[in-house]
């Protein structure tokens, strides 16, 4: 309890990651009360308010097909983050199990490993989830597992680094003298202490898979219409870019508070579980 009041205070420390973890708080409220904070069906159509700009009625204008700007980035916020914590936990998942076989055996599982590692590496990730995706069934549920199983290579190698390291400590030699088997050696001992730098590669993973969904939505190769996201609400701005601003400015401005915001957490996240800085606070 300790270390966590020790890692909260020096995260505290840092204004901007506090200002963009109440940012995410306030997001994820947002997606979580949608039915209830957007004015209107974000699947409405309206022909008599086709590109309104903004006004009382519609605070944040209409689309091409009259539907209320606000509430199609209200709903479209729930498949954003739906995407980034779903896609993040799958990467992490894969991430945690290559990494920890890979630093805990080594020799040739650990080179068979960290080689298909760089081959993975090797290939472009938006690329490559843009070839998959074109092949694919494009739905919520594609588009979280694609993303999921090309990004879970820096996940790898942090936690291989940190198995290699850690395996060497004299806590995990004495458990080992006493007889503990590779799964509990694994489990219990080594990943609990291994996992700082992968939640802060996490809260980052959140911020790229919702760049990477609104990248897909916006080429239309992920949600699809009528079902709003921020990426595919971009695509109808970007076709009326001269008579209708809103259209690209509110929600990229939502993705960019967003992922600015995971960005400010990460941050301060590494800076508060980084045990170099600790010691050279004591100086």
């Amino acid at each position: 309890m300790r270390l966590l009041h020790v890692i909260g205070k020096r995260f505290s420390r840092n204004k901007l990651s506090v200002l963009g973890t109440i940012t995410i708080l306030l997001l994820i409220m947002v997606a979580a009360l949608a039915p209830f904070l957007a004015p209107y069906d974000p699947t409405s159509i309206d022909v008599h308010h086709v590109l309104s700009p903004p006004n009382l009625k519609h605070p944040l204008g209409t689309d091409e097909l009259g539907r209320d700007l606000l509430s199609r980035i209200i709903w479209g916020s729930r498949i954003s983050l739906k995407v980034g914590f779903v896609a993040v936990g799958i990467s992490v998942l894969i991430g945690i199990v290559i990494g920890a076989l890979a630093g805990f055996y080594g020799g040739l599982i650990d080179a068979i490993l960290m080689r298909f590692v760089d081959i993975m590496l090797a290939f472009p990730t938006f690329f490559l989830i843009l070839a998959v995706i074109s092949i694919l069934e494009q739905n919520i549920f594609t588009i979280m597992v694609v993303i999921g199983i090309t990004s879970w290579m820096d996940v790898a190698r942090l936690v291989r680094a940190e198995f290699l390291s850690l395996k060497e400590k004299d806590f995990v030699s004495a458990a080992r003298a006493v007889g503990a088997s590779d799964k509990r050696l694994i489990f219990n001992h080594i990943l609990p202490n291994a996992l700082s730098p992968v939640f802060v590669a996490a809260t980052f993973g959140v911020a790229g898979a919702i760049l990477i969904e609104s990248g897909l939505s916006f080429l239309g190769l992920g949600v699809q219409p009528p079902d709003p996201s921020w990426g595919n609400i971009l695509t109808a701005g970007k076709d009326n870019i001269e008579v209708a601003w809103w259209l690209s400015f509110f929600p990229g401005f939502a993705i960019l508070i967003t992922v600015l915001s995971y960005n400010l957490v990460g941050e301060g996240l590494r800076d508060a579980l980084d045990p170099r800085l600790w010691e050279a606070e004591k100086y």
